[in-house]
């Protein structure tokens, strides 16, 4: 049975969802990122039958998650690897159980990826930034961000009466 179609909401996360929704796509990035870059060894890794993987395989490639790069003209054999694209879809891997970290290739300690504004350096979190509509919003989407970004007042202290 298909699944509804997310390519065209307006949510981001919801069109990741149609880039890697299906469970063998994340799977075959959890291997990317594991190293795995060749047809064969996704196979052996995952038991998983070729006609699925190479379905899988294209469509990561079609959502710019992966890159097919020759590795030999005779046989001409590929190999998958892991864009910027796939490689920033990291962060959204679950967390429970901790199976799998992040460290410091030098001294092996366990890293805290935060976000950060490229431009000021800051933290991206609240109540400093926050999501808004982008280019591309349909008129619901831009409603309903336009809402939350009404600023609240500030709270007077108490002991202080308003001027």
């Amino acid at each position: 049975m298909r699944h509804k179609s997310f390519g065209n909401m307006q949510c981001p996360i919801a069109r990741s969802l149609e880039r890697v929704g299906e469970w063998w796509s994340i799977l075959i990035l959890r291997d990317a990122f594991q190293g795995l870059t060749r047809f064969d060894q996704f196979q052996e890794s995952l038991g998983i039958a070729p006609n699925i993987l190479t379905r899988r395989l294209n469509s990561l490639v079609e959502a710019g998650l992966l890159e097919r790069r020759r590795y030999s003209e005779r046989p001409p054999r590929g190999e998958y690897v892991l864009t910027d694209r796939g490689r920033d879809f990291r962060p959204h891997f679950a967390p429970e159980g901790k199976s799998i970290v992040i460290v410091d290739s030098k001294t092996g300690e366990e890293a805290e990826p935060v976000l950060v504004d490229r431009k000021s350096g800051r933290p991206l979190a609240a109540p400093d930034f926050r999501s808004a509509a982008g280019p591309a919003a349909d008129a619901h989407t831009r409603e309903r961000h336009a809402r939350r970004a009404v600023p609240q007042a500030p709270v007077q202290p108490a002991d202080k009466p308003a001027l």
